[in-house]
Parts: C-alpha cells; structure tokens; sequence
C-alpha cells in the first residue's frame, strides 16, 4: 500500500501540467470604434432606466414568470451539473465491498475423495481505474466544462436583458395603439356628425350627391381604422400576456399617450468598457476559452494514459474471523495505455478542436462588431429622433390649422368638400406618424439599453 500511495501522490503533483494553447483574447476587431466622444458612464439596472411605474411593475412580474427566462435558468443548471461531473473526475473515486462465496467440489475434484464445501469472505476499500492526469487532459475537460457553464451564465443574463426590452416595447406598442385606437374613435366621432350633417343639407338640396358620397368614404374609412386598431389592441394585451407569462394585472392603468412615459436620458457618447459588460461579447469569450481548453484535451490524447487501481482489505473463510490479525490483503494494478494505431482518429480531432477555436475568435470578433453598430446606431439615431419629432409635431399643428380652414370654408360654401375631406385625411395621416414617430423613439432608447448590456448612468 505504501508504493500505491507514493504512486498516487506522484500522480497529484504531475497533474496540472496542461497541453493547451496560453490563451490571448483577440485583438479589437476592425470597425469597432466609436463615432462620438466617449463619456463617463457605468452599468445600471432596468429600474433605472423604465421610470414608467406600470412598466416597472410588469417587468418586474414577467422577470419572475416568464416560461423562456425560467428554461434560461435550468440550462445553466444543466451545465452547472455537467461542470461539477467533470471536476469530480480529477479525483479518485473511493468505494468500499464486500463478498461472500460458498463452493462445493467433488471428490473427484479435490483429490480428497469426498464431497467439500469451502466459503470465502471479503471486505475491501481502494480506488479503481483512477487516471494519473499527467498531460492535463482531465484538466482541459474540466476547463472546457467550466467556461461553457460560465458562457451559459451570460446567456442567461442577455435573455433577462432581451426580456425586459420585449416588455417594454410591448407595454409601448399597446399605448401606441391605444392612442391611436382613441384617435380613431374620434375620428369616427367626426365623422359621423359631419355625414349627418351633409345628409341633411342632401335633403334640403344644399348638398349633392357627390359631396354625400365623399362624406360617406371618409366615415366609412374611419370605422375600418377602428377596427383594425381594436383588433391590434387585442393582439397587443396578448403578445404582452404571453411575455409576462401570467394573464395581465386587471388593475393595470394604461398611460393615455406615449408622452407621458418616462424612460431615463441617454448620455450623448458612450464608454466602449461598458461593452466588456455586454453579456454576449462575455458568453463569446468563455465559448472561446472553451475551445481554447478543448484542444489541451485533444493534443494530451497523444500521449499516453495511466490509471490505477489499488485496493486494501480482509478475507477469511468464516465470517467471524474476517477482521482478525493476519487477514489483510491488498493489491495495486497500475495500467499504462498507449494507442499505436487509431486510423488518424487523434489527428482528426485536434484538427476539430483547432477549427473550432478559430471559429470561435470569428464569432468574438463578429459579436463585438455587432455591438459596436447597435450602440452607434442607438446612439446616432437619438438626435434624428428628436428633430423628426419635433417636426412632425410642427406637422400636426399645421395640419389642425388647414383642417380647421377647410372646415370653416366647406360650412360657409367658399370650398368643396373634397377640399375638407383633403385636410381631415391629411390630418389623421400627420396624428398617426406622430405616434408611430415617438414610438420609434422610445424604441430606439430600448435598442440602446440592451445593446449596451443592460443599461447605463452617467
């Protein structure tokens, strides 16, 4: 037992020795800079960023009901599982048996020339099969396991991210269309007071039929736009039920209009360290060092593997003599396995492992880059926002102002009613992009939180 354990302890201190390449992440890809000044800023919670009350509640609820958040989570406890089996092969595995035979031989057989009956009883603890990791093959898997887990993490972390974006812009999109399902109704509202309106002045033979056939049309094209607006609403409430993962608060009090929902300021340039924050350049990076760590493990299978097994014990031929002096056995078997020939198996594996961690530096590479366009479209895009709201506001007041001429104009008989039927589709056109317009908006705003990994402050 004393050379098993010298053995052993050999092995221990030799393990640790690893095949794999020094690891060296990459150099910042080509197109990753930014356009604007950089300022001092730091990471943030969503809370910081969505200061709707309403909003915060719904996120809130569907980061702790929703199904594809929850499946996130039991993923990286998957792979956690799978970390600790590989780490638990580093070690020897102790067991501990025991046995019992009974045997009849004939006389023949044993040379006595009677019948006998012979028991044997066993008991023993040792290790078996246990791999000595002196090329670090153990210890690649291990590494391999761990920054797979690791990139799972983040994984789990950018769909949380993704999350909160998809119910914001859910909770977003559901107002939008609610303003404008409102708009719409008043629209319609409009219209149906000014075809009553016509009808009449038809009858008294003021109106002819083409002006009621026009004012027909336009409350007709009213009630579609209710319509299809009911109908977005009701696929709105359900698009964002299906993101909470739970039925939508019935004491959930919608905003009336888009400008009434509060979302952080965004600083005018952004820290390109708070990309090294993004969880998917993270998850990009320990995929990397995965593979980096796998071909340790394929070079290390060219060389050879040695495992022992060592066992220490007693046995008697009665049971109750088993533990007394003189009983003990032991035995040690080490085993040194060296494959000759494997049809360039090996070979082909290492090139495996090689190609992967070269298609793994392309997928860091194209993940930065993709980060980079996402925040400096997020970021350029902010001051267009701004000045196509600003004038599209400018729009709907210049549209009010024709519509309420052209009004005037077609009650006092300057003007046909085609010329009212222009400013009044004119002017639900302008409302409709104003909406659409400050959706973008704070869509653009969402994009940016999540293209930067979650959120900033200054």
């Amino acid at each position: 037992m004393t050379k098993s354990f010298l053995a052993l302890s050999l092995g221990l201190l030799l393990a640790g020795c690893s095949m794999a390449p020094d690891y060296q992440r990459p150099e910042m890809p080509a197109g990753a800079s930014w356009q604007t000044a950089e300022t001092s800023a730091t990471l943030s919670g969503w809370q910081q960023q969505f200061l709707d009350p309403q909003l915060q509640r719904l996120i809130a609820l569907g980061l702790e009901n929703n199904r594809d958040l929850r499946l996130a989570a039991l993923n990286v406890q998957s792979y956690e599982a799978q970390y600790r089996i590989q780490r638990a092969a580093q070690l020897p595995t102790v067991a501990a048996g025991a046995s019992s035979t009974r045997q009849q031989t004939s006389g023949d057989t044993n040379g006595t020339g009677q019948e006998q009956i012979g028991s044997q009883y066993n008991a023993q603890v040792g290790i078996t099969a246990y791999e000595l990791d002196l090329f670090g093959r153990i210890q690649s898997l291990k590494d391999q396991a761990l920054e797979t887990y690791l990139a799972q993490v983040e994984t789990q972390r950018s769909t949380q991210i993704a999350l909160v974006a998809s119910l914001a812009n859910a909770y977003l999109t559901l107002i939008a269309d609610q303003e404008l399902l409102t708009l719409s109704q008043s629209t319609l509202q409009t219209e149906q007071e000014t075809y009553a309106l016509t009808q009449k002045k038809y009858e008294l033979g003021s109106a002819s039929d083409m002006e009621l056939a026009q004012s027909r049309t336009s409350l007709e094209s009213a009630r579609v736009s209710v319509a299809q607006y009911q109908r977005l609403v009701l696929q709105d409430r359900n698009a964002l039920t299906l993101l909470l993962g739970t039925p939508l608060p019935a004491d959930v009090s919608l905003p009336a209009s888009l400008n009434e929902v509060k979302l952080a300021s965004i600083p005018v340039g952004a820290p390109s360290s708070l990309l090294q924050q993004r969880p998917d350049i993270l998850a990009a990076e320990h995929s990397l060092k995965a593979a980096n760590a796998n071909i340790g493990a394929a070079r290390a299978a060219f060389f050879p593997t040695i495992t022992l097994t060592a066992t220490a014990g007693t046995a008697s031929t009665e049971l109750g003599h088993l533990f007394d002096g003189g009983t003990g056995t032991w035995s040690f078997i080490p085993q040194l396995n060296l494959p000759l020939f494997d049809g360039g198996k090996r070979v082909a594996d290492l090139d495996v492992a090689e190609i992967a961690a070269k298609q793994a530096v392309a997928t860091y590479e194209k993940t930065i880059q993709t980060a980079f366009q996402e925040v400096a479209n997020g970021l350029g895009s902010e001051t267009y926002f701004q000045q196509q709201a600003d004038a599209q506001q400018a729009l709907v007041a210049a549209n009010e102002r024709y519509f309420q001429l052209a009004d005037y104009r077609y009650n006092e008989g300057v003007d046909s009613y085609l010329t009212r039927l222009d400013a009044q589709r004119s002017l639900f056109s302008a409302r409709q992009t104003m909406v659409s317009t400050r959706l973008a908006q704070l869509s653009n705003q969402i994009a940016l939180f999540k293209a930067i990994g979650g959120g900033w402050q200054k």
